[in-house]
């Protein structure tokens, strides 16, 4: 709205119950409309909607309440909205735009069509998520759609500037509003709504037919209570829903009755297993989903949080830490442990959102896990082909790893599968993966410009291929053993700079043959593997931010434990030392095939140095605390051949860049690189993180040579690989606050 003009001339309100008359009274609140108009066959509703204010006239007809209107809203039990839009059709101006409230939305569309031949552009389908017990234009309530959604199911060809008016119109009423497709909509509202309601009208019919059924309910705890509530809802409104979204409700009960009837088959047979499988599974699923969404229901994208970073400058680095565990390594446990048979314990596990998400997913997919809890987690194995189609896409937050490995994972599963992520993964090219897949007969669709959602055919038989990686990447490595141990034949890749190798030796610690040969590994489809324990070490891509930060800080010593020192990951100890870092290797050792080390590293007065070239892809992920070691030391750091850099969670190299220069910090940004003259003073400012982890931690890091506060936007993400992070940080000497977290 502009120069306070109403969004709407006038808009009419076809039946005035809770929803609409609450529609009505948030609208006239709001002044989004000059006019609002009432109808409903019930005349001593529209009455009484005029003597509370819900309304500013109600009309006499249907031709009344409609002519004229520029917004027409049918607020009628679903079963009735066919009648209600023959009604209202002679009369509907050719630029108004139609909507509904109606929990289901395929039957809608259909009595459009039935009663308009066709669906107009200006039809725009809609739901709230709200309601209460209360029903009548008496129960109307201005705020009730304040802080919940409203889902817009827009059709193929529907008008963009109605959407956006619709859309402006519900956020006025306080609402967040959602958009999905029509069909989408009402298999997910049959299963996270109009099932439990059925369900919990059921239970109740069932117990009040008990003899008993007076001391049921007079002993019943809150749990009943609170599980039941939602059968004191109106019979009439949810007789009708159910039948007007038969076929997806139908299709969530069979789901729901079959994995019931396995419950009950369990009890008889005091399969005790299987119960504590399910409740685990379940109990997990919960907390992860509560975790992800933040509350966010009927939404598969990473909440709206936002954590904003204030540092204040200066200070000193001690202690004796442990970071936690390697998040490749924990992401790889959980896939190589679900192919195996048997179960596989895993200790250290990384509970980040990313690793979380790879766990949830193999749940989706039929995987029984117990955990985590403190690092322990249990992987129930079902073998190579054991693997169940997933009910719906595959949730993985803000992993690249977890997309790219999983892409080859599926590629010869027999269902199909479709991956998804946060807003973040959904900018990330993943066509590096997808095109060696397919030249591997692996049928993958993704959006424009190769980025997800992956939509991965299954039945497919893969062949074996070999491939040159043009560009130096354990995940498009990974990726291909992976689909490799389904293909048919030899897969090999070989890679023009060594890269992460945890795959190939998880694979060996799983007994499943890895053959290496200078820069190429091999792997011949058809193998098996065996469950065993893993021991996941601290993340070095996590210790980095903390070796930096003893390094460049006044008067510091720090022990770093139990850090993995596996040789294609210690790029970043290699260039820190060239750099004069005071890095001590303490205690080295080899654990589950992997060689951890302690670290201590004390303050050291570092120098710019040219990184070597083949150090790059050794210490890809720790780039960006590496260049606040280069903005920390005397002389000129050059980083070439980094390309890599610019297609991670952002382009890291002119984020950075950007970053630094909001300090004071100048540099000078290559098409694969960077030059970053040190020495120059770094003073505070507002840094823009871009949503990515490690530009966060890592301008948390440079406030310990700053001259003044700094501000780091957008860090939510810093939980998918750092749970702990911004504690840790302050119980060493960071003088870090995060605002927003936990809000």
């Amino acid at each position: 709205m502009s120069g306070g003009q109403p969004l709407f001339e006038r808009v009419a309100i076809i039946g005035l119950g809770l929803i609409g008359g609450s529609l009505a009274s948030a609208v006239r609140r709001g002044g989004l409309a000059a006019q609002v108009v009432g109808y409903d066959q019930r005349p001593e509703e529209l009455a009484l909607g005029v003597d509370l204010g819900v309304i500013d006239q109600a009309a006499d007809s249907m031709a009344q309440a409609v002519s004229g209107s520029d917004l027409v809203v049918v607020a009628v039990p679903v079963r009735a909205t066919r009648t209600v839009l023959e009604a209202l059709h002679p009369f509907l101006d050719e630029g108004s735009i139609l909507t509904d409230v109606g929990s289901t939305k395929s039957s809608f569309l259909n009595d459009v069509k039935a009663v308009f031949g066709s669906v107009p552009e200006r039809v725009i389908p809609g739901h709230p998520i709200a309601g209460s017990e209360k029903s009548g234009v008496s129960a109307a309530d201005p705020f009730l759609f304040a802080n919940h959604k409203v889902i817009l199911t827009p059709p193929e060809g529907a008008d963009a500037e109605s959407v956006q008016r619709l859309t402006t119109l519900w956020e006025g009423c306080g609402a967040t509003v959602l958009t999905m497709s029509v069909a989408y909509h009402d298999e997910v509202l049959a299963a996270t709504s109009h099932l439990p309601h059925l369900i919990a009208f059921s239970l109740v019919d069932t117990l009040a037919g008990e003899d008993e059924n007076m001391d049921i309910f007079r002993y019943a705890a809150g749990g009943f209570r609170d599980f039941t509530r939602i059968a004191a809802s109106d019979p009439v409104m949810w007789h009708d829903i159910f039948l007007s979204n038969r076929d997806a409700v139908l299709r969530v009960i069979d789901h729901f009755t079959h994995d019931l009837d396995q419950l009950r088959e369990a009890i008889a047979r005091g399969d005790g297993a299987t119960l504590l499988t399910v409740f685990s599974r379940a109990k997990a699923a919960r907390e992860h989903f509560s975790k992800m969404l933040s509350g966010q229901a009927y939404v598969t994208n990473n909440s709206n949080k936002q954590v904003t970073f204030t540092l204040q400058p200066g200070g000193t680095v001690q202690g004796d830490i442990r970071v936690p565990g390697d998040k490749s390594m924990s992401h790889r446990s959980i896939m190589l442990g679900a192919l195996a048979e048997g179960v596989t314990e895993v200790k250290g596990f990384l509970e980040g959102e990313d690793s979380l998400a790879t766990l949830q997913a193999f749940r989706d997919m039929g995987v029984a896990i117990e955990g985590p809890e403190n690092g322990l987690v249990r992987i129930h194995g079902v073998g190579m082909n054991g693997l169940q189609a997933p009910r719906g896409p595959l949730y993985l937050g803000n992993s690249g790893t977890a997309m790219r490995l999983f892409s080859g994972l599926l590629a010869a599963q027999p269902f199909d599968s479709e991956l998804t992520g946060d807003a973040s993964l959904s900018r990330r090219p993943m066509g590096r993966v997808a095109d060696p897949l397919r030249a591997m007969g692996a049928v993958i669709d993704t959006a424009e410009g190769g980025r997800p959602p992956l939509k991965i055919r299954g039945g497919q038989k893969l062949t074996g291929i070999h491939y040159q990686m043009p560009v130096a990447s354990a995940q498009v490595k990974s990726c291909l053993l992976l689909a490799g141990l389904y293909a048919e034949g030899m897969t090999s890749v070989t890679e023009p700079a060594p890269t992460r190798d945890h795959t190939e030796r998880m694979l060996e610690g799983f007994g499943y043959h890895v053959h290496r040969d200078g820069a190429t590994a091999s792997v011949t489809g058809g193998g098996r593997m065996t469950a065993c324990a893993i021991d996941v070490p601290a993340d070095i891509s996590s210790a980095a931010f903390f070796l930096v930060a003893a390094s460049i800080a006044r008067d510091s010593d720090l022990t770093l434990r139990h850090v993995g020192m596996n040789p294609t990951r210690v790029g970043v100890i290699n260039i820190l030392e060239r750099m004069g870092a005071d890095i001590e290797v303490l205690e080295e050792r080899v654990i589950g095939g992997e060689p951890v080390a302690d670290l201590r590293v004390r303050s050291a007065e570092l120098r710019g140095i040219d990184i070597p070239e083949d150090q790059v892809p050794l210490a890809i992920d720790e780039f960006p605390v590496l260049f606040i070691a280069a903005a920390c030391a005397s002389g000129r750091t050059v980083l070439r051949g980094a390309e890599e850099l610019r297609v991670k969670e952002s382009d890291r190299i002119q984020v950075m860049a950007d970053g630094l220069a909001a300090l004071g910090v100048e540099t000078t940004v290559t098409p694969d690189g960077i030059i970053i003259d040190g020495g120059q003073e770094m003073a505070g400012g507002t840094v823009e993180s871009h949503e990515d982890h490690r530009i966060s931690m890592a301008f948390a890091v440079a406030s310990l040579r700053a001259t003044g506060a700094i501000r780091v936007n957008d860090c939510a993400n810093v939980a998918t690989s750092f749970p702990g992070f911004v504690e840790l940080a302050q119980s060493v000497g960071i003088r870090i606050q995060a605002e927003g977290a936990g809000e």
